[in-house]
């Protein structure tokens, strides 16, 4: 791996592929093999180690006898396997299928892609229950011995994917492909919890060191890199890396190896996406391996390494070795592998510049961090324009607000004098009634008087009359 003063990360297309020139794409975690030439070398490994020992009777095992046992122990491992999953030691032979069987292979074909609840229904259906019961036993199986050292693990559940797929043989290879890709996703969302960062291994501590790897390269700029970011004529409101970011971090939240493959292409599309709209020129892959260093710099994900090994041990092959996702997959191991190794010369820097930077001694220069305060400034000016238009919205519903108040007032003004007025007609007409009654009841005092005047006079005239009589 070296660096490219002019375009990014340099990475040959023949570094990517298997060392054993196969064709399939290699992985720095196989040391540059891809996972099938990778699990041979290592059991041929593991054989010679178990024949350089001495015969019961001190002579060394000759040629013959070393072919001979590791047949007999690749025999018996798939044995094995077979009896997990078949019951017995050998597969079902084809003559022996019977109606069932085929109306089982027949509702697998017409199985679409994606669809992982129809597989379960079909999985579920009483003429697939011999599959779903060799599927529940194999994963009894597994929970029973979880204790098992996590490369055995691998191996029984590679194993078992190869013995499941036999049951297709018939099937297109694309199909068979699919069939797989469900029959991992049931696996292993439940042994997720049994194998992913398993006791056996240092899983663990190599996350936590290479956390603090990357968080002490935080200092890091995309210029550093070579990372083309958006020119000044293009508008971008944020970090467009912000989407491979999040697809990055979201990684850890699945559980099946496929949906942790689909988080790392989601990943690289965005990181493609943003060097489209970075750069005039069309992205190339340095620029695409450059993009993700710094993506993965920026993101620093969650147990990192533990999920990239959960999907190189208990992934389907075929998901590692080629397509889109094995390509992507292999990139971001080339970017790990980068950022655990890099120096000052990978950042066109010297030794001292670089140790610099490490020990908080040094920061970025003013024209490496041009692009950074940039986008700060940028970003000032677009929260300033809001800030405006806010103050614009503020004034608007002030005026607004105080036009109201005048209304109401106004309304209130007309309302109390209105009020006033009519008060004062009350008042009036009260003031008026109260005299009307004085002068009634004057009027009825004097008219009493004058009719006692009247009875005393007419009570004097007629005494005397009344005496003579």
């Amino acid at each position: 791996m070296s660096t490219d003063k002019q375009r990014g990360i340099h990475v040959s297309q023949e570094e990517l592929l298997c060392k054993n020139s196969c064709g399939y794409y290699g992985n720095p975690v196989w040391q540059g093999f891809c996972s099938k030439c990778w699990r041979e070398k290592a059991r041929i490994a593991g054989a010679s180690r178990q024949d350089t020992r001495p015969s019961n009777d001190g002579t060394p095992l000759t040629f013959s006898k070393f072919e001979e046992k590791k047949s007999t122990e690749k025999g018996r491992r798939i044995n094995t396997m077979r009896r997990l999953f078949w019951g017995s030691p050998s597969p079902p032979k084809l003559q022996e299928s019977s109606e069932s069987h085929a109306n089982v292979l027949k509702a697998y074909q017409s199985l679409g892609a994606g669809d992982f609840t129809g597989f379960l229904k079909i999985l579920k259906s009483p003429s697939s229950q011999r599959l779903q019961s060799r599927c529940t036993a194999f994963l009894n199986t597994m929970e029973a011995y979880h204790d098992l050292p996590v490369q055995k693990q691998s191996d029984l559940v590679q194993d078992f994917y190869q013995s499941f797929a036999e049951y297709f043989n018939s099937f297109p290879e694309a199909q068979v492909t699919e069939i797989m890709e469900h029959v991992e996703k049931l696996i292993m969302t439940r042994l997720h919890k049994w194998v992913f960062c398993h006791d056996s291994c240092d899983d663990e501590q190599k996350d936590l060191a290479l956390q603090r790897r990357i968080r002490s390269l935080n200092w890091i700029t995309p210029q550093m890199l070579s990372v083309p970011f958006p020119d000044k004529k293009i508008e971008v409101t944020g970090d467009p890396f912000l989407p491979a970011i999040t697809a990055i971090i979201e990684m850890d939240a699945k559980r099946a190896p496929q949906d942790k493959l689909a988080c790392v292409s989601k990943c690289s599309q965005h990181v493609f996406e943003a060097l489209s709209t970075s750069n005039s020129e069309p992205a190339n892959a340095d620029d695409f391996l450059s993009g993700l260093v710094y993506v993965v710099l920026k993101a620093n994900p969650p147990r990192l390494h533990s999920n990239m090994q959960y999907v190189i041990r208990f992934g389907l092959p075929h998901s590692l070795m080629a397509g889109e996702s094995g390509y992507y997959f292999t990139n971001l191991s080339c970017a790990v592998a980068f950022i655990e190794k890099l120096d000052g010369p990978a950042l066109n820097l010297s030794q001292e510049e670089f140790e610099g930077y490490m020990l908080r001694q040094r920061a970025p220069s003013s024209g490496k961090r041009q692009q950074v305060v940039s986008d700060t400034q940028h970003l000032l000016e677009e929260l300033q324009g809001r800030q405006e238009k806010l103050d614009q919205g503020m004034d608007s519903l002030s005026v607004q607000l105080q036009s109201w108040v005048h209304a109401v007032n106004s309304q209130l003004d007309e309302a109390t004098a209105q009020f006033a007025l009519v008060q004062t007609e009350v008042t009036a007409k009260t003031e008026s009634s109260q005299v009307l009654s004085s002068s009634s009841h004057d009027a009825l005092l004097q008219g009493d008087d004058k009719d006692e005047s009247v009875l005393k006079l007419m009570d004097q005239h007629a005494g005397p009359q009344d005496t003579d009589c």
